[in-house]
């Protein structure tokens, strides 16, 4: 079970990394960090970088594609290279995955026409404008493809699609392991229940909502 997940500069680090903490605990998991060339790979927000331990192009199977956002992927819609590796491992894959903004890659790569998908909130026009149809949904299964909300849903996306892969204790037991037990001191996670304290704050560290 060969899980690639490409890096570029500027991805958000937890779109990555939440969904490996779930993932690798898959039975004979391999997850492969991969890049345009091998060597370390610097998230957004100042994260320390991350070693991309294998170039996308060298790689010659997938079983899943899990493609991370941030405000790289937002800069990478026009990265002809980059969407022809992600069009080729997801012909490889039996699973092709994304989290926040990684969807308008895959939207960007022509895999979510006529779909639907989700995606940061911020970016739900942009999906539209590449043919799929946005949803604020946490996770959204089409097919084979499977797309999750913000960052931290990506946590979400992994459970359920452990479920599919192996089967609900195999998922249930994982997320026991990083006691993924939900309890946010605020209900302010999604724009129709933020108070508009918030969303006039967020709104002033502008251009940030525009980077997921």
């Amino acid at each position: 079970m060969r899980i690639v997940i490409p890096v570029f500069d500027g991805f958000t680090a937890l779109d990555a990394i939440g969904p490996y903490e779930v993932l690798h605990g898959l039975p004979d998991a391999q997850v492969v960090f991969a890049a345009e060339r091998p060597g370390p790979v610097r998230p957004d927000g100042g994260t320390p970088a991350l070693l991309a331990e294998a170039a996308l192009a060298d790689l010659d199977s997938c079983d899943v594609l899990l493609v991370p956002g941030g405000p790289g992927a937002r800069r990478r819609l026009d990265d002809e290279p980059l969407l022809e590796q992600i069009r080729r491992l997801h012909e490889l894959a039996q699973w092709t995955t994304s989290v926040c903004t990684g969807s308008l890659l895959l939207a960007a790569a022509g895999l979510l026409r006529g779909l639907e998908a989700t995606t940061h909130w911020s970016a739900g026009a942009i999906l539209e404008s590449y043919g799929a149809t946005y949803t604020p949904r946490r996770t959204v299964f089409q097919g084979r493809i499977v797309t999750a909300a913000g960052v931290s849903s990506g946590i979400d996306m992994a459970l359920a699609l452990v479920e599919r892969i192996a089967d609900r204790t195999h998922a249930e037991a994982l997320q026991l392991l990083i006691e993924y037990d939900p309890q946010p001191p605020f209900d302010a996670g999604a724009p129709d229940k933020a108070p508009q304290a918030a969303k006039d704050l967020l709104a002033e560290w502008r251009p940030y909502t525009a980077t997921r």
